[in-house]
């Protein structure tokens, strides 16, 4: 993509991007000569800028004699431009300071690091629980809550706990409920969710000739429901979109992007669409560095209604499971400090769920 750009234009395209994300104005030439030392005239600077904009990594907002760099420009940048992540050690501290000691759910660990990492890069922090297809069922407990009713618990070896809700056409008899508990324990113990549910009828076949009445029946509720029973690939969440947890809007709102009521509300709307999110948070579009991290910009979305944003995620893992971890923002973000957050956030998320 750069073989397109002589050293001059990256450099100049670095200084425009670094100016308009510190100032949030259009740069112009003048500017940009006054605040780096690049060795060139405003009017080369001027000349280098109009090449860049006739490329497509430039342009003008209205009658504006300064530039803002496009979508095109911030990849360019955060592909080629800038440097290394790294997360300063005063800032690695703090990071660790507020999510040591955890000793919570799953999800609170994620929503906590999501307000930090909002508060630390002024975005707008997001995370994804974790998905557990691939976790590995410990034990389960079936326990009777009404006469139709029962609670079907699942104990993971991730240290996970989930809850649903079994429907049974009437009361059934203890000793059958604790019969099929013991079935189920030792026909599914030791398998991934996923496993189960692909082999669950074929492991309960021949477990129905029993002496306690209703045994058999609560036996075929699972072989029939064995999808939605054990279907608990991510934490439920408000807002359509399970799993998804996010920090407070305070730090993006009050960024110029979002200065005027159509703005604002835009961004209202995109947060309260958690489905939208969660498929763009797990979609993993884009392109980035190594390590999990990847960055979305703008109008590589495939959802339009996020092209007004970039999002900066990065994987965490425990054990078989992961997640996402990151933040969204405008397109105009200090790519390199966020990038080097996100990243080091996300393997000490890991690092604690561990």
């Amino acid at each position: 993509m750069t073989t397109s750009l002589t050293d001059r234009e990256r450099q100049v395209l670095e200084a425009v991007i670094e100016t308009y994300v510190q100032t949030a104005e259009p740069a112009g030439s003048r500017t940009i000569a006054k605040r780096h030392q690049l060795g060139l005239s405003p009017a080369t600077i001027r000349n280098t800028m109009s090449d860049l904009e006739e490329k497509g990594y430039l342009y003008h907002p209205h009658t504006s004699a300064g530039r803002i760099p496009t979508d095109l420009a911030y990849r360019v940048y955060v592909d080629f431009l800038m440097k290394p992540p790294a997360v300063a050690p005063a800032q690695a501290q703090h990071i660790r300071g507020e999510l040591a000691g955890q000793r919570a759910a799953i999800e609170t660990i994620l929503s906590r690091a999501a307000q930090v990492l909002g508060v630390l890069t002024n975005e707008l922090g997001v995370a994804v629980s974790p998905t557990i297809e691939e976790a590995v069922l410990e034990r389960l407990d079936l326990l009777q809550v009404s006469t139709e009713r029962l609670l079907l618990v699942l104990a993971l070896q991730s240290g996970a706990v989930r809850t649903i809700f079994v429907e049974v056409p009437s009361a059934m008899n203890p000793d059958a409920v604790q019969h099929v508990t013991a079935v189920l324990n030792e026909r599914l113990a030791g398998l991934t969710l996923k496993e189960v549910r692909a082999t669950l009828a074929a492991r309960l076949r021949d477990a129905g000739g029993t002496s306690q009445p209703g045994s058999s029946e609560l036996l075929n509720i699972f072989i029939q429901e064995a999808d939605e029973l054990f279907d608990v690939s991510v934490a439920p969440s408000p807002g359509g979109g399970a799993g998804v947890l996010l920090g407070s809007t305070q730090p993006l709102a009050g960024q110029p992007e979002f200065a005027t009521k159509q703005q604002l509300q835009g961004l209202l709307e995109v947060t309260e669409r958690r489905d939208l999110l969660r498929e763009a948070l797990t979609a993993r579009g884009g392109s980035g560095g190594g390590g999990g991290l990847t960055i979305t910009i703008g109008q590589e979305h495939s959802d339009a209604r996020l092209a007004p944003f970039t999002l900066v995620t990065s994987t965490y893992h425990f054990g078989p499971l992961s997640g996402v971890i990151g933040v969204m923002g405008p397109t105009r973000m200090p790519y390199d400090k966020i990038a080097a957050l996100v990243n080091h956030t996300s393997r000490l998320v890991g690092e604690l769920l561990e």
